[in-house]
Order: C-alpha cells, then structure tokens, then sequence
C-alpha cells in the first residue's frame, strides 16, 4: 500500500540523539558512559507523564542536572540547542525521496524551536512540525496521534505510516490504532513489534519506491 502520510519520530531516528548528547555533554567536561543515556531518557519520560505539562527543553535541562549533575545553566543551553545535534547521514536525502512519494510530517516530544533548528540543518522543511509543545501532550500517549490526525485531517489506519526507533515511545501506540508501523534499526533503539524493519531511511525509501 502506498501511504497516504509518513510520520516520523525525530530524536534517535531522524536525528542521531544519542552522538548529540554525547557530543554536548563532552564540551561541558561529562562523558556518557555505561547506561547513563537510557537512565536521562527514562526520566524523561517519568517527567513527561508528571503533572503540569512542561516544555521539553525544561524537562531535558532537569534530567541533566538530575542524571549527570549538571549545573543547571550548562543543562539548559545544551537543552536549548537539541535541533542543531546531527542528522543521521541516511536522513536528509532519504526524507527528500519520500516526501515525493507522500507527506512527511515531523511527530516528536520536542519543542517548535527545535523544529526550527532541526530543519534548517536539514536543508528543507518537512510536510510538518507537530511537537509536544503544541499538542501539549508526549508520545506514548495515544492522543497524540489524535492531535495530529486533528491538525492533518487524516484518519487513522494502514495508509498512514510511523516510523521511529522506538517501540516504547512510538510503535506501539501507533500499532494499537492501527497505523502501518516501521522499525529502524538505530545505534541506540527500543525495537518491539512492527510491520516492516529497515535499517536506516534510505531502505524505508526504497521499500516504498520513493
């Protein structure tokens, strides 16, 4: 089936989240070692689900100072530039391939700043941004696909594509309300069941024949 849209989950599929943190963490004199980036990525998600709602740059800065012992000034200017960190090198001409084939929309537990960022390092915009920020929800909730599919005018179904490298944050939620889902298979993922597994987008590209 051709897609009618392809989502995309941002940090540690579109862009290579964990070479990023490691790279800003090494500037202010802290190494990522050990299992320190899955323990900042799980409190971030215990922060996300915790009453209020906070921006994302926030809650990245209050993992670091939590997780790393950061001061708080150091944590909140590497939480300010998340959208500078790398594209993985598969990404950029990938994403241009396919947003021939169908609308690529960006789906991600960020802010619209980092959107910004994000997508000037990439060279072009995506079909859209729609970030925690504006639906003021983070994935796994489910109704974050239904703050998208409200901002899109699209159903939920099997022409509608999610992609991310994360069964946890992504897939399953995307599973459950019955989107065609897709596994890649990043340096650091969370895999779990999907209909298709690729290893980088330029396989998902060629899957589709984009």
């Amino acid at each position: 089936m051709t897609p009618r849209c392809i989502s995309f989950d941002i940090f540690g599929t579109v862009l290579d989240w964990r070479r990023g943190l490691s790279e800003a963490l090494s500037a202010c004199g802290h190494d990522l070692v050990g299992e320190a980036f899955d323990r900042i990525v799980d409190r971030q998600g215990e922060l996300e689900r915790a009453p209020p709602f906070r921006s994302y740059r926030e809650i990245t800065a209050l993992s670091l100072v939590e997780v790393c012992a950061l001061d708080r000034g150091r944590a909140d200017a590497i939480a300010e530039n998340l959208g500078n960190w790398p594209a993985f090198p598969d990404a950029a001409a990938a994403l241009r391939r396919l947003m021939k084939l169908a609308p690529c929309v960006a789906m991600t537990n960020s802010d619209r700043s980092h959107g910004a960022q994000a997508q000037a390092a990439l060279g072009f915009e995506l079909s859209a941004w729609i970030c925690a920020e504006e639906v003021r929800l983070y994935k796994p909730d489910p109704r974050f696909f239904g703050a998208v599919a409200a901002r899109l005018g699209a159903k939920p179904g099997p022409d509608w594509w999610h992609v991310s490298a994360y069964a946890d944050y992504d897939l399953r939620s995307a599973s459950s309300l019955g989107l065609t889902t897709v596994f890649v298979v990043r340096p650091h993922a969370r895999p779990g069941p999907a209909d298709h597994r690729v290893a980088d987008l330029a396989e998902l590209a060629a899957l589709l024949g984009a």
